[in-house]
């Protein structure tokens, strides 16, 4: 049985719906953001022929081009935030607000550590290495991420609807993002994890616990998902030492939206659109 939660232990027959559901508050954003994911434009070979780019540029679900990203990067941030809206009582119930100083420095100290890790490039050369169509490359998720450059690929376009678009992509890099991989991974995946196995009541757990081999898979697992593997891996360290100390859902998520939005600034001023 999970030890008692060090924070308020919430009344799960205010959960509404999810009362019988107690994962799905904690997974559904996530999974409904990368699901969406799916159906996004990707970048077009910059070696391939005309004919060959434009008929693999529109290879996805809705025939969408590169240039038209930001219509269905739009649509995925407002169904992301619809769907965490709808977890939110269980979400808050849990978690009360609260934030340390220490959450901002971690998330300061962790773009720095991002950004010359990424300088780097192991993974980059990794792919050069085995060739972009090895299956080893789409196997590890070394692929690159979309690096969509909107004073580029939205050029006919009025300055402002560049810079709206500027403004959705930040929202959802350091306000949603943050917000629902942290609960997917520490709020329910960490906690899991600290029951043995799957346990109905792993939100009884206390935030904040986690034993090596939890600490080891929380670290591995969201390197999964991101092509920078060796950033990753350090920075989900450095975060989830953060959790170990303050024990504090918020902070993990306010170190990881100020290292998000750095990152950000970072991409729009120096022009390294291969980090978003």
């Amino acid at each position: 049985m999970p030890e008692p939660a060090n924070q308020p232990s919430p009344d799960r027959a205010t959960w509404g719906w999810f009362a019988s559901r107690p994962v799905l508050p904690f997974v559904l954003p996530l999974a409904v953001f990368m699901l969406l994911a799916t159906f996004e434009p990707s970048a077009p070979d910059p070696d391939a022929t005309p004919e060959a780019a434009a008929a693999a540029e529109a290879d996805n679900w809705f025939g969408l081009t590169f240039s038209q990203y930001p219509y269905a990067y739009a649509v995925r941030l407002l169904l992301g935030f619809a769907t965490l809206a709808w977890c939110w009582r269980p979400i808050i119930s849990q978690f009360p607000f609260r934030v340390s100083p220490l959450s901002v420095v971690v998330g300061v100290v962790g773009v720095v550590l991002w950004v010359a890790i990424c300088w780097v490039d192991l993974e980059g050369y990794l792919v050069r290495m085995l060739g972009e169509e090895n299956p080893a490359v789409m196997l590890l998720g070394l692929g690159p991420r979309p690096a969509f450059n909107p004073f580029q690929e939205l050029a006919d376009q009025p300055a402002w609807f560049v810079w709206a678009f500027l403004v959705v992509r930040f929202i959802g890099l350091a306000v949603l993002v943050p917000i629902i991989e942290e609960l997917m991974l520490r709020g329910w995946l960490m906690r899991n994890l600290e029951t043995d196995g799957y346990h109905p009541e792993f939100w009884q757990v206390a935030f904040g616990k986690a034993g090596a081999m939890t600490i080891v898979i929380g670290t591995a697992f969201p390197m999964l998902y991101h092509p920078e593997k060796l950033a990753s891996l350090v920075w989900f360290s450095l975060v989830t030492w953060l959790m170990l100390r303050t024990k504090n859902f918020w902070d993990c998520v306010v170190a990881h939206a100020v290292t998000n939005f750095l990152l950000g600034v970072w991409v729009v001023t120096m022009g390294d659109w291969r980090l978003w």
